[in-house]
């Protein structure tokens, strides 16, 4: 096989072999603790912008199949793993991991110790990187990936968002999701709840979502950092006068936050794995999540009309929040799973509830 490198902005290298397409990839690099799970991660669009270290050795010894997707292509800008397996055996597989890569022109790179890089980034944080296997030279490498730029300032979710609205079918109730890089399986468990999604695009306005006249807003996750979105901020704030109930989820989350007045920051290294331990501070009990994120809400920068209901058991991270007066909540972490534990599947039979709840007492108004 091809040599291949990873050149990291602080001089780092590492050497491999080249996987998928060649050619050369330039982003943000993180890593995913995940054991399984990986054509969705690729398909997330909230890796929009990264190139993705898979800390699991052997990656691909299940291939990849049409139906699970994530979204309508991979946002991913490359992926970084030990070893591909040549050979998969599963009765879904349509190809292998390799044939995947290659298909959707997404540039890889294997045979790297993916330990090291996963303690360099936890030890230094996230940085930008190059890797490259179409065989340019590590000197010319070592100066291009000084022109890297920052996650932070990139219109990333401009880059997945829909471009125009669309409606699934599902049932009476009517959600109108903004769409900053949903995921499939958000837009499922709202339809399998009996709920007809309208889907719009991030640059939506509050007079267009008010005009599909919703029983619920849900807030989607999404990529890069939620200072970057000012625009959909104004209109979330917007929608929070109308006191319909509104659901965020990550980038969501995140968007939530500043629209109820609070800050965002972002962390050394990220969430990003089907593992993280979550509290619900006021049943006490853990949930094991799905999280894919590089920013946080500062808790100390929230009003005391806004309560912190779930942390990171990690980090002391914020992982959840509710408005005490409004049917507002979000969390930071991903509920729709795919790929993760479905522990947190119950967060979308409380939102549904809520809108019951909401519309019973604006009949009650009337």
């Amino acid at each position: 096989m091809a040599k291949a490198y990873l050149v990291l902005t602080d001089g780092t290298v590492f050497c491999g072999e080249g996987l998928g397409w060649t050619g050369r990839a330039q982003g943000e690099i993180v890593f995913n603790t995940s054991m399984v799970g990986y054509q969705e991660i690729l398909t997330d669009p909230s890796y929009a912008g990264e190139i993705i270290t898979f800390t699991y050795p052997l990656i691909g010894n299940y291939g990849t199949n049409n139906g699970d997707w994530e979204s309508r292509n991979i946002f991913a800008r490359g992926l970084i793993i030990k070893e591909c397996c040549e050979g998969p055996s599963n009765w879904r597989a349509s190809e292998s991991l390799q044939e995947f890569l290659k298909e959707h022109k997404l540039v890889g790179i294997q045979g790297i110790d993916t330990r090291a890089v996963t303690k360099h980034l936890r030890y230094h944080g996230t940085m930008g990187g190059i890797i490259a296997n179409d065989g340019t030279d590590l000197e010319e490498l070592k100066e291009m990936v000084k022109t890297v730029p920052p996650l932070s300032g990139q219109q990333l979710i401009k880059e997945v968002s829909t471009p125009f609205t669309y409606t699934l079918p599902g049932g009476p109730t009517r959600v109108v999701v903004m769409d900053f890089g949903v995921k499939n399986n958000s837009l499922r468990k709202l339809q399998q709840h009996g709920c007809t999604v309208i889907v719009v695009p991030a640059q939506a306005s509050a007079v267009e979502i008010l005009g599909y006249k919703p029983d619920g807003i849900l807030l989607s996750n999404g990529p890069g950092d939620p200072q970057d979105v000012p625009y959909a901020v104004e209109t979330i704030k917007e929608l929070i006068q109308h006191e319909i109930p509104i659901f965020g989820i990550c980038m969501g989350h995140q968007l939530l936050g500043l629209a109820l007045g609070g800050k965002t920051y972002k962390l050394k290294f990220g969430h990003r794995g089907g593992n993280h331990p979550v509290k619900d501070i006021k049943t006490g009990r853990v949930y094991i999540t799905s999280q894919n994120h590089g920013f946080a809400v500062d808790p100390e920068s929230l009003s005391k009309d806004v309560e912190v209901t779930h942390i990171n058991l990690n980090d002391n991270t914020v992982e959840g929040l509710r408005h005490k007066s409004l049917p507002i909540s979000s969390v930071q972490y991903h509920p729709e799973a795919a790929p993760g534990p479905q522990d947190s599947a119950y967060l979308f039979e409380e939102f549904l509830h809520r809108l019951d709840v909401s519309c019973r007492i604006a009949y009650m108004r009337c």
